[in-house]
């Protein structure tokens, strides 16, 4: 066991480098002076010269590299073109508006997805898995920005039933003390539950929005796994012992078929944290994604790769994550790599 966590740490270490190398040489091959983007177009020849004496531009790229490298190690991603400020803190600043997103929605998702895909697999060729194909075929043709504007038009601008898609609460609401940075979760452990229902009403029209779209591949993995546990032999073989069938489904069924599953919520769950750039966009959600979109817009390299960065790391932590969770659900992995230790 210990051979195995000493390979996987060396494997997410040589992953997290590879991550900031293609990061950091993309964009210095970029087209454009680095010099320009951080001084403004209208600097005099001193400024720039002063810039790239500040900045470290007239070293080589090698040497550049492993400044940057040195200071990703110790978390500075680097100073913001456009703020001045520092792009790690204001990524973590804005990371908990996209994690609050990204969780309810992904819950939400998987609260519909997953008993829909085993019933639609439990009834193959019934009504309820046709209504369940085609909503994964809507779901995966989708478009974010359409659905989007499409809610914002019913839901607040005709009904009025939600508030204003400008922030994470409405103008006049201040937000709770800072524990998790989850303003619903907050409000509730501050005991604020009407400050808790004003920001879950901010939350719905953008989490309803992705739900839509992240539900597909859920139902479709959960259905497609389903299937082809519920062929095998040991369910045919519960099945003739007589015993019940939604003891079949879900202990010998869904507990087998949990790992594809947990492999698609992972990666439904990736997409979340660096796509839903649109999202965040579209509903002025304060989130990394839209700091990304104004970065492309300010021509903010540093604070874009910066971006790409974080969420490279977040991604890799949650393949780890679910590495961790396939030993929890499947026994048979744990002893596989003990006995490779």
């Amino acid at each position: 066991m210990t051979r195995y966590l000493t390979r996987r740490a060396a494997t997410t270490a040589l992953t997290l480098f590879g991550i900031v190398v293609v990061v950091f040489f993309v964009v210095r091959i970029l087209p454009g002076d680095a010099a320009v983007l951080r001084a403004g177009p209208y600097a005099d020849a001193a400024r720039l010269a002063e810039v790239r004496e500040q900045y470290g531009l007239n070293d080589s790229l090698l040497e550049q590299f492993w400044t940057y490298l040195s200071g990703v190690i110790q978390g500075d991603l680097g100073t913001s073109t456009v703020s001045n400020g520092s792009v790690t803190a204001e990524l973590l600043q804005r990371l908990p508006a996209s994690l609050e997103l990204g969780l309810y929605a992904v819950f939400l998702a998987c609260l519909i997805g997953i008993p829909m895909g085993i019933v639609a697999a439990s009834r193959q060729g019934g009504w309820i898995d046709r209504f369940t194909r085609a909503g994964v075929i809507m779901g995966s043709s989708m478009a974010l920005f359409w659905l989007g504007l499409l809610l914002i038009y019913f839901f607040y601008s005709r009904l009025g039933w939600f508030p204003a898609p400008i922030d994470r609460l409405p103008v006049a609401a201040e937000p709770p003390p800072h524990l998790t940075g989850l303003f619903t979760v907050d409000a509730l452990l501050t005991g604020q539950p009407d400050l808790a229902w004003t920001a879950a009403r901010s939350l719905m029209l953008p989490v309803l929005t992705l739900t839509v779209v992240l539900v597909a591949p859920v139902m479709k993995m959960v259905r497609q796994s389903m299937i082809e546990t519920l062929r095998s032999d040991y369910v045919r073989t519960a099945r003739a012992m007589g015993i019940k069938e939604r003891d079949v489904l879900v202990r010998d069924g869904f507990r087998n078929a949990m790992l594809p599953v947990i492999t698609a919520i992972g990666i439904v769950f990736g997409y979340m944290l660096g796509g839903n750039i649109i999202v965040e966009t579209l509903f002025a959600w304060p989130g990394i994604g839209r700091y990304a979109y104004q970065s492309i817009q300010n021509n903010d390299l540093e604070a874009l790769q910066g971006f790409v960065i974080l969420v490279g790391v977040l991604y890799v932590l949650l393949n780890v994550l679910i590495d961790v969770l396939y030993g929890l659900v499947d026994p048979r992995i744990r002893i596989g790599a003990r006995a490779k230790s």
